[in-house]
């Protein structure tokens, strides 16, 4: 068997898992964060989560599961307004969070499976990871694209993990030169504008829902 086919359908996968990746939104942000204040190891856990979320949605893109695809669609409204109202709670948390020496008087900070499992759930409830998935592998697959669906996840994981690695490895190392004062600013500027992304999903969600009831009436 010729593995050209699935090879190729492995690289644009790590190419669509990257292009997820790499615009700076909620988990990006946290992602930075974690990796100045508590290191690259809680970056890349915070990275991690996100890229599993990614490699699970593709999988249903991937193989169409179409059940699955129905049911996400019917449950959008519910994950939009959990994810917007778990990301502004994660906003507060960052506000309230000590940092230099109040930070180890607080105790033992936060594992790393804690922060994993943060990113997974709140990549899971976005509603534009799911459907940009759907949408990607869909038009994949109807292009005949999509010579092995489980290269495809791979890929996507591979190439999402590759960012967060990156980039938790990258921040990491310019943590030394953050004090406290201004470990404290970025977590303010990392609450605000996690926040605002938070309001933003809630403020679609509600547009969504009240069209939805006056539609229906």
């Amino acid at each position: 068997m010729d593995g050209a086919p699935v090879l190729i359908s492995f690289l644009k996968a790590m190419l669509i898992g990257v292009s997820i990746a790499a615009p700076v939104g909620p988990i990006g942000l946290l992602t930075i964060q974690r990796s100045l204040q508590l290191g690259p190891r809680a970056g890349l856990a915070t990275g991690l989560g996100a890229a599993v979320a990614d490699a699970l949605y593709g999988a249903v893109g991937a193989y169409g599961v179409h059940a699955l695809i129905q049911a996400l669609t019917a449950a959008r409204l519910p994950l939009a307004l959990g994810g917007g109202a778990y990301l502004l709670w994660m906003a507060l948390q960052l506000l309230r969070a000590p940092v230099g020496s109040a930070a180890a008087q607080a105790g033992k900070p936060a594992s790393a499976w804690r922060h994993f499992g943060s990113t997974l759930l709140l990549t899971l409830a976005n509603p534009a990871t799911i459907f940009s998935f759907i949408a990607i592998f869909g038009a994949l697959a109807g292009s005949g694209a999509t010579a092995s669906p489980a290269a495809m996840v791979a890929g996507v994981f591979i190439g999402s993990a590759l960012w967060w690695l990156l980039l938790s490895s990258g921040v990491g190392r310019l943590r030394g030169r953050f004090d406290a004062r201004w470990q404290r600013r970025v977590n303010r500027l990392s609450a605000a504008i996690l926040g605002g992304f938070a309001l933003w999903q809630l403020a679609q969600a509600a547009q969504t829902l009240t069209c939805g009831a006056s539609c229906s009436s």
